[in-house]
């Protein structure tokens, strides 16, 4: 070990106190800066110096005596935190580390540990890992053993400490089994989320290509007259709806009992545009826009189509966000707030 330079400050003054290990060297150390780096030395030195003209001896016992000489040198950093050169002279005694600092309550160098830990996780060690963060309480270094094992199975499958759980450990299998479970249904409900909220997005575009091919009464937005003309909007689909708009007006099966695909597709965009048309009934000049305002009034749409249209008017309302160059104050100010407590989390 390389990290014995940071005793030098205290070997002006003497020892009182040494530190046995469990292959029977021993440490010498000062008890004050022991003591005042972690509660459960202090109540263990106080054991033991009540004893007259004793020495005052502590074990720290089922670890190696590289692992104890950094956490012991560790207890006399000034500034309570590790450098870069530090972390690599430790080496492979980082998850004995943690193991101190949990068991001696030195919070900064347990959150320390856990970091160095998860740096160096490999799937070999994902399981004994796990374990290691379950008894010590380390939420972190958990989340990632399970993402890990979540994401390399075959080769954690490998490993000998998940032969040793399936063998000897059958709580800890479970727990590992049932993470695994809880990963794969996050993962795909997470792409249902984004694969609704990607539908909700081409909704309101298509939605706002409406509005662009039939402009207001105001005439703010220029229609798109021709539909072999590339439209000069950004992300427009209108000469898709025109094409289909053109192939309603004449489909000879839109009245049949089963009906035509593409043009009950065009009803449903129609109805879609009604519920979130915020124009006047005789501004707005897309089809059978009066029609399904008038016919929602009268009757009550289901709790499904509640929720398209709510979805839909936040994808329109968050794309016309998007396609600003000056972002609102409102916005601004929150994302602010958010980036001042994700600073003070860190």
């Amino acid at each position: 070990m390389t990290i014995c330079a940071g005793f030098d400050s205290y070997r002006a003054s003497p020892a009182d106190m040494r530190v046995v290990t469990s292959d029977g060297q021993s440490i010498a150390a000062h008890s004050y800066v022991l003591a005042s780096a972690s509660p459960v030395l202090e109540r263990m030195i106080d054991r033991a110096q009540r004893g007259w003209g004793a020495e005052c001896t502590i074990p720290v016992l089922g670890v190696s005596f590289d692992a104890v000489h950094a956490f012991i040198h560790f207890l006399y950093s000034p500034k309570s935190r590790v450098v870069p050169a530090e972390e690599e002279a430790v080496g492979a005694n980082w998850a004995q580390l943690l193991a101190l600092a949990h068991a001696y309550r030195v919070g900064w160098l347990k959150r320390a540990a856990e970091a160095a830990v998860s740096a160096r996780l490999t799937p070999e060690r994902a399981v004994d890992m796990l374990k290691l963060a379950r008894l010590c309480d380390a939420p972190r270094l958990y989340m990632r053993c399970a993402r890990l094992a979540a994401k390399e199975f075959a080769a954690v499958e490998q490993s000998d400490g998940w032969r040793f759980a399936r063998r000897h450990d059958a709580a800890l299998e479970l727990e590992l089994l049932t993470l695994l479970e809880d990963a794969d249904q996050r993962s795909e409900r997470w792409a249902r989320e984004r694969a609704a909220q990607e539908a909700c997005r081409q909704l309101g575009e298509a939605m706002a290509s409406l509005e662009h091919i039939f402009p207001g009464e105001s005439g703010a937005k220029a229609a798109c007259a021709d539909a072999d003309a590339p439209c000069a909007r950004a992300g427009c689909t209108c000469r898709g709806l025109q094409v289909l708009m053109r192939h309603f007006a004449t489909c000879p099966k839109k009245m049949a009992p089963g009906g035509c695909a593409r043009c009950k597709r065009m009803l449903q965009l129609f109805r879609l545009h009604a519920s979130v048309c915020d124009r006047p009934d005789r501004a707005c000049r897309v089809p059978l826009c009066s029609h399904f305002k008038a016919k929602a009034q009268t009757g009550k749409a289901d709790k499904t189509w509640r929720l398209l249209v709510k979805k839909v008017t936040r994808a329109k309302v968050m794309s016309s966000l998007a396609e600003r160059k000056v972002v609102p104050e409102v916005v601004a100010e929150s994302w602010a707030r958010y980036n001042r407590r994700g600073a003070k989390l860190r």
